[in-house]
């Protein structure tokens, strides 16, 4: 059983589900990086989610394009994210105490252009080595993944997909039958981005694919609120947060706040979201 799937597992037993917030690694700097997870680590998140930055926006809305760009500014490079995410693990582990909290399994979002620059087997070995749990590829189609997820197995590593909400059925259990770790599913049509409500066409879904899978579910793209926890209880297994982090780190370069406020803040925010997932 992979660390993201015991992770599932004994939130499940326990009746609670899982909070994994987003980040985007070397915004606005790979320090601030560091500094966030072990302050999501010490909140006690179940899994962390780091965005691999890219030039050409995949699905990502405004506030996460715009942390992308900001890092990139910087001359970020993938082994700069590798060799900070392989410094933390390491200093964790050393550090146990300290943090009070295991260093919870971390994912990475990346685009598939970065993984066949490398090869997709040197890139897998690589995000193993650093510390990753698993890969998430939103610009590679499900048709076209089955060498991805031989790969990324053979590396200990889950492949997670994304299902969306014109994702049709006979699409849908394609991706269900390939998928591990547990299914990404996209509450809205678009991009990533804070939303007020959630639609109910994605209860719908989610009744269905519970149906079909005992993969976990966990939702992202507009979930930014604790009370948006409370409506999916029952129906998904997890909630992804992403741009309302997002949003709280940028004020690190667009107003010039002091990054350990912010970091204090984001833990402040991922706290309430994570309490509400233990109701």
């Amino acid at each position: 059983m992979t660390n993201i799937a015991s992770t599932f597992t004994r939130l499940r037993s326990a009746g609670q589900m899982a909070f994994m917030p987003f980040i985007t690694a070397g915004d606005p700097d790979l320090a601030t990086t560091t500094k966030l997870i072990e302050e999501l680590t010490r909140r006690g998140v179940d899994l962390i989610e780091i965005g691999f930055p890219y030039s050409d926006p995949i699905a990502d809305g405004p506030v996460i394009q715009a942390s992308y760009t900001r890092a990139l500014a910087h001359k970020l490079h993938v082994d700069d994210i590798f060799a900070t995410i392989t410094s933390l693990t390491s200093s964790i582990g050393n550090r146990q105490s300290a943090i009070a909290n295991p260093l919870p399994p971390l994912v990475a979002m990346v685009s598939y252009a970065l993984i066949f620059r490398r090869g997709a087997a040197a890139f897998a070995a690589k995000a193993k080595e650093a510390g990753f749990a698993g890969l998430i590829v939103p610009d590679l189609p499900a048709d076209e993944a089955g060498d991805l997820i031989g790969i990324a197995k053979d590396h200990g590593l889950d492949l997670i997909e994304l299902i969306a909400p014109t994702t049709t059925p006979e699409r849908a259990k394609r991706i269900l039958n390939t998928a591990t770790g547990f299914i990404y599913c996209i509450s809205v049509a678009g991009t990533t981005g804070e939303r007020i409500a959630l639609p109910d066409a994605l209860k719908s879904q989610l009744r269905s694919l519970r149906q079909q899978t005992s993969l976990p579910l966990a939702v992202g793209f507009g979930v930014s609120r604790p009370e948006q926890v409370s409506e999916l209880r029952g129906l998904a297994d997890g909630v992804i947060v992403g741009s309302a982090i997002v949003r709280q780190v940028a004020a690190i370069s667009e107003r010039n706040q002091p990054a350990s406020a912010v970091v204090q803040a984001v833990g402040e925010f991922a706290a309430s979201m994570l309490a509400e997932t233990r109701r």
